[in-house]
């Protein structure tokens, strides 16, 4: 008998009948003899509601308030989901994320689980229920409801996951595994059987939207084996674990891009002892999260500084380094939001050289020019213009054999 936890999002539950289908899924695996907690989100649609609603009344709602009308979405979904189950004859119960003491702490909208007290979960498991769970929401020490952020209902599922010592943690979603680049970009995109944390970490960080940054990170960190499947149709999915001892042979694993990326140049900055900080500070104190950084050493006592933010965020980084331009006295500022990161990924670059070169090599065969590089013990990223993304993924993954499956 095994104890697993399973995570159903948005599209998974966007509707009754949707909801039936899950239930049906889930009682399968409780009929085999397995434990099974079922963690869900709201249903598709849901939260953007609830997020106009609060619009209509006022154009700055509280934070605390916004977390307690948010956290109704999951509610419904629970309620919903122990319905189907009962009426297939399994026992269940649904509980709040309070009510099986999900703690966190006070930043509403964007919370991080402290703990998680697993008896009552346990103590139902142990009668033979289902025990069904709203993701994406906890309470804090004063009892204040709060929110995970984007993505929370992954998180919640693998700390139910680590708080029950689980067997597995399965996310449930509308892809039916990881694969080594997006399909849609590349039709030859292979799905992956396995993958470590660590790869998925990266990939996750570099713009590949399967799972949530966070999730992937307390999962790791608690060694939760992850496995993410379909929720439309059968399969083994794909299992993210720790790092497997032979990874001589794959090189790469896969293949990460990201459209959401930004890039901010100051030119003719005075170069002395402190001037990344007195650049990048501001930039920092704005809550504004900084990606690639270049410096290049002019001849003139000068340095050119170059760094890549969010899209999102280019506006208000664009204002904050115009005045810090006009303190240091910088010749200029140039922001260029036509650009976009492609990386490589693997656990198999440790073991071997040129990997990058070879990176290199394949796009300027493509006439690729790039614009940046950034590298790690198992990443490589580069910076290259908006046009060239699709292409050179394309160009990636074929001169890494990426479509072809390990013997």
């Amino acid at each position: 008998m095994a104890l697993i936890v399973q995570k159903y999002g948005g599209t998974s539950v966007g509707s009754t009948e949707r909801i039936q289908a899950v239930a049906e899924k889930v009682k399968k695996y409780h009929d085999a003899g397995n434990q099974v907690v079922v963690v869900v989100s709201a249903m598709s649609g849901e939260t953007n509601r609830l997020i106009a609603l609060a619009e209509e009344i006022t154009p700055r709602p509280s934070a605390r308030e916004m977390d307690v009308l948010l956290s109704t979405g999951e509610q419904v979904t629970i309620a919903l989901l122990s319905m189907a189950l009962h009426h297939l004859g399994v026992d269940a119960r649904s509980y709040t994320g309070g009510q099986v003491h999900i703690r966190t702490d006070s930043a509403h909208s964007k919370a991080r689980i402290l703990d998680i007290d697993g008896e009552r979960v346990k103590a139902d498991l142990e009668a033979g229920r289902v025990v069904v769970v709203a993701g994406f929401q906890g309470t804090d020490e004063n009892g204040n409801i709060t929110t995970l952020g984007r993505g929370g209902s992954d998180t919640t599922a693998v700390a139910m996951a680590a708080a029950l010592n689980a067997d597995e943690c399965q996310i449930f979603t509308d892809v039916d595994g990881v694969y080594t680049t997006d399909p849609r970009v590349e039709p030859k995109a292979r799905k992956l059987d396995r993958i470590t944390f660590e790869e998925m970490l990266e990939l996750a960080s570099s713009g590949s939207k399967v799972l949530q940054i966070r999730s992937v990170e307390f999962a790791g960190k608690y060694n939760v084996p992850l496995r993410v499947l379909s929720s439309f149709e059968e399969g083994e999915g794909t299992l993210i674990t720790l790092e497997e001892e032979d990874v001589e042979k794959a090189k790469i694993s896969g293949i990460a891009f990201s459209r959401d990326e930004a890039k901010l140049t100051i030119r003719g900055v005075p170069d002395h002892p402190g001037v990344a900080y007195q650049i990048l500070g501001p930039i920092g104190e704005a809550n504004i999260e900084v990606d690639m950084i270049v410096q290049n050493i002019g001849k003139d006592g000068t340095t050119d500084f170059t760094f890549t933010v969010h899209r999102n965020d280019l506006a208000n980084a664009l204002d904050i380094l115009r005045r810090t331009a006009d303190e240091l006295g910088a010749r200029e500022v140039e922001a260029d939001d036509r650009i976009v990161k492609i990386a490589l990924v693997g656990v198999g670059m440790r073991s071997h050289a040129a990997i990058a070169s070879n990176m290199f090599k394949a796009l300027a065969k493509e006439q690729i020019n790039i614009q940046m590089i950034s590298t790690s013990e198992i990443k490589v990223s580069v910076i290259v213009d908006e046009k060239y993304l699709e292409l050179g993924v394309r160009t990636l993954h074929e001169a890494f054999g990426l479509d072809k499956i390990e013997a």
